[in-house]
């Protein structure tokens, strides 16, 4: 009986490592390969402690559930949690000139993270910090200009 607790054991550490790789720290592959190994070394256990059939039995069982844990997750959109579903729609217009100068006063209409949207008199743009983060409705000025990017800093009101 204890060896069976084993086997479940290591397999269910193994596919939960896996299933920490997939969902919060992907592109590790560190915990993913763990995972694997966990999974191989339960199997591995299985073969040796129950032999051939019953191994075989257990890998069987192993790769039916994890399939049928990834149909189901997939179906029942579990993963759209995960996904990120913000679509950009602004564009850059690289032709149009800037009509903004160093020292004009605007208010952000977007929180700036450092990167976020202001207006200035009639004019939305996006503008930069240089790494502060100013709240949404805040009064700006710009600092300076590098190219097409927008410096301002928050105003003390």
């Amino acid at each position: 009986m204890m060896a069976w607790a084993i086997l479940i054991l290591i397999i269910a550490i193994g596919l939960g490592l896996i299933i920490v790789e997939i969902i919060f720290v992907p592109g590790t592959t560190i915990v993913g390969i763990l995972g694997l190994l966990c999974v191989f070394a339960g199997l591995a256990y299985g073969f040796s402690t129950f032999g051939a059939p019953i191994g075989w039995g257990i890998t069987a069982v192993t790769v039916i559930i994890s399939t049928a844990t990834i149909v189901v997750s997939l179906k029942s959109g579990v993963w759209k949690r995960f996904a990120l579903n913000n679509t950009m729609e602004s564009k850059v217009n690289e032709h149009l000139p800037i009509d903004i100068k160093p020292g004009e006063e605007g208010i952000t209409l977007s929180a700036l993270r450092p990167i976020g949207n202001a207006e200035f008199g009639n004019e939305k743009m996006e503008v930069t910090t240089l790494g502060e983060l100013v709240d949404s409705g805040s009064k700006v000025k710009v600092t300076h200009i590098e190219g097409r990017v927008i410096y301002v800093e928050q105003l003390n009101n």
